[in-house]
């Protein structure tokens, strides 16, 4: 399955501030993981493993879609709830790392990310808080290309959620046969939003995938090296909203 991203491994150093947003910082406060049923880790089925590598196409057919991104941050979490293309690899929308001062529109793609100023003629005062994520990508559009600060990738948390996003995607299935002799197992099942999911490692790579019994992706969770978790949900898939070129447009 080509899903394992580049792996990042650093723990932060300094809080997230809009000071500090040339090196944006991230990610997540643990959460639990729980599963239901089964007895224990066991190999995958025929039919998982088949699932299993039909899981990026359907990703890739599904895009753009809404996702919500939980990175842990020092003494607590960012969140980030954004439209991702996987056809151009490109994301918008909005981070809160429950802080007023500390939030904004996100951009990123391939090569790094982007974070809005906290108005659109650069003066004092964070955006006003969109009510969806729609919205998020309309404000994101409206902006001036100046407006947005860039940085590349750095050793963040959230550097490493948001790279996860885009490799999620792939317009080919993987090979169900080398995917049944990878060493992922199944386990167990899990139920979000009342719906049922297989749990499925991904081998000697800290992810695990929740996928439904047509290969659809429901999650992703990535276990850091610090008793950290990442985790990102698709919430919604095939949104009308277009990501815009603002973010990447020079200004």
């Amino acid at each position: 399955m080509r899903m394992t991203p580049a792996r990042v491994r650093a723990r932060l150093r300094s809080p997230w501030t809009w000071a500090a947003l040339a090196a944006v910082t991230g990610t997540c406060a643990a959460l639990p993981f729980l599963v239901a049923g089964g007895d224990g880790p066991r190999p995958l089925s025929p039919d998982e493993a088949r699932r299993l590598a039909l899981t990026p196409v359907r990703v890739y057919r599904d895009s753009p879609a809404e996702v919500t991104v939980r990175a842990p941050l020092p003494g607590g979490t960012a969140v980030v709830r954004a439209v991702v293309d996987e056809h151009r690899h490109r994301a918008v929308g909005w981070f809160d790392t429950g802080d007023a001062a500390e939030r904004g529109l996100l951009a990123w793609d391939g090569a790094g990310l982007a974070v809005a100023r906290p108005k659109a003629d650069g003066s004092a005062g964070p955006l006003a808080r969109p009510a969806s994520t729609a919205e998020a990508v309309r404000d994101a559009a409206r902006l001036k290309p100046a407006a947005w600060i860039r940085r590349r990738y750095g050793p963040a948390s959230l550097d490493t959620a948001l790279r996860l996003t885009l490799s999620l995607a792939a317009d080919r299935p993987d090979d169900a046969r080398r995917i049944a002799r990878s060493g992922r197992r199944h386990l167990g099942t899990d139920r979000i939003d009342g719906r049922r999911y297989d749990v499925i490692s991904a081998g000697d790579v800290p992810l695990r995938y929740w996928i439904d019994g047509a290969g659809r992706l429901r999650r992703v969770r990535e276990d850091l090296d610090d008793d950290r978790t990442i985790v990102v949900d698709v919430t919604r898939s095939r949104v009308r909203t277009a990501v815009p070129e603002g973010p990447w447009a020079r200004g």
